[in-house]
């Protein structure tokens, strides 16, 4: 015999399953909020960290119920726009930070180098790993993958730039005006991507013939039997795009306030224990990237791996072509000023993930052992980082 309250324990259920994000995001800010007032940088920095890392879940899935209704390539635009954003708001909040010391300012350069890092070794290994699990090849458009590696190849050349001329005889100015127009350069760069992306070949961004052959055979043998169900009762499915858009500015600029706690408090933490600017830029960026990377996941053990391609490749092309201009014309209103002159290790490690990219990625198929293998890169990778002073 059934109880009387099972109903409404079941509701409660599906509530917490559909919401958990929103509210272990709330729980978290508070925690993070009142162990700020209280002097508590460690657990202000730890909460503040979930905190973000939560509601930056939800804006991931709002983005995500947009993507399914704009399709391709806008659907990627607003997966890869969602994450950059909130990588844009921690950058600026330690940005913020630099008037108390150097190490703000080039945690913030480590963060810009280690978001790509992070989006193509992690984000696109993790997933590539998972999917070739499942399914032993998994195909995708390789005009895609060839198209944003020729990109990224160029951009990380251009930021070589100012990064060469601090070897040079040249003085301070002379660094930072050759970073204003690199950073132009790299704006103008990024208008021609979005119309060749949007208007012109929109094709090279979409998944194959063949490759969608092959998912709907495999879709079809994996739900032979079963009805798809979907959760009708999740609100956000049923706002229009244009709420749902205001919600999502909505959470970033939530996401804005507690991350200014992160960025005063953890900046403290990393002075007092030393961390390294690459290491503290790496945290920055898995922080970023957590969204994207369930969304990736997600995708890959649906056999849409050129989901996973368009939001990673994506994601790293939208954090250099758009979040260095950004943050460039960011940086007087904090006071500073942001030079392009990247280490050889930020650099180095940028080129060669490029290039371990194109080579897994450029034939239009991807199994699991190509995705270990960025996520052996990233390792060492990490490994440098702490280490590197």
């Amino acid at each position: 015999m059934q109880s009387a309250s099972d109903p409404s324990s079941s509701a409660l259920n599906e509530f917490l399953q559909d919401y958990w994000d929103i509210i272990a995001g709330a729980v978290f800010a508070g925690f993070a909020f009142l162990f700020h007032i209280w002097g508590q940088p460690y657990l202000a920095t730890l909460f503040a960290g979930l905190g973000i890392a939560a509601f930056s879940f939800t804006v991931s899935e709002i983005a995500e119920i947009l993507a399914e209704r704009l399709q391709e390539p806008y659907a990627s635009f607003v997966l890869t726009f969602s994450a950059v954003a909130v990588e844009i708001l921690l950058l600026f909040m330690i940005l913020l930070e630099s008037s108390h010391g150097s190490h703000a300012l080039e945690t913030v350069k480590g963060g810009i180098i280690s978001a790509v890092i992070v989006d193509m070794n992690v984000l696109l290994g993790i997933a590539v790993f998972v999917g070739g699990l499942r399914f032993k090849e998994q195909e995708h458009n390789e005009d895609t993958s060839s198209t944003y590696t020729t990109i990224l190849l160029v951009a990380s050349v251009m930021l070589l730039v100012p990064s060469l001329l601090q070897y040079s005889s040249g003085s301070e100015d002379s660094l930072m005006t050759a970073s204003y127009i690199i950073a132009a350069f790299l704006m103008v760069y990024y208008v021609t991507i979005f119309i060749f992306q949007t208007k012109t070949h929109i094709h090279f961004f979409k998944a194959t013939a063949r490759s969608r052959i092959f998912r709907l055979r495999r879709k079809k043998a994996e739900r032979e039997g079963e009805e798809e169900e979907e959760d009708d009762d999740y609100i956000f499915e049923k706002l229009p795009n244009v709420a749902n858009f205001f919600v999502i500015f909505g959470l970033i600029f939530l996401i804005g306030i507690i991350a200014e706690i992160f960025a005063s408090d953890g900046m403290q933490i990393a002075n007092d224990y030393g961390i390294s600017a690459a290491l503290a830029g790496l945290v920055i960026a898995i922080i970023s990237v957590s969204p994207e990377l369930f969304t990736a996941v997600k995708a890959a053990k649906s056999d849409q791996i050129q989901r996973v391609v368009n939001i990673a490749m994506g994601a790293s092309t939208v954090s250099i072509l758009l979040t260095v201009p950004i943050l460039m014309g960011l940086a007087p209103f904090a006071g500073v000023q942001l030079a392009l002159d990247f280490n050889s290790l930020q650099i180095g490690a940028l080129i060669l993930t490029v290039i371990l990219a194109w080579k897994t990625t450029d034939n239009g198929e991807t199994n699991y052992v190509e995705g270990i293998s960025h996520l052996m890169f990233f390792f060492a990778y990490a490994v440098i980082a702490a280490f590197y002073h």
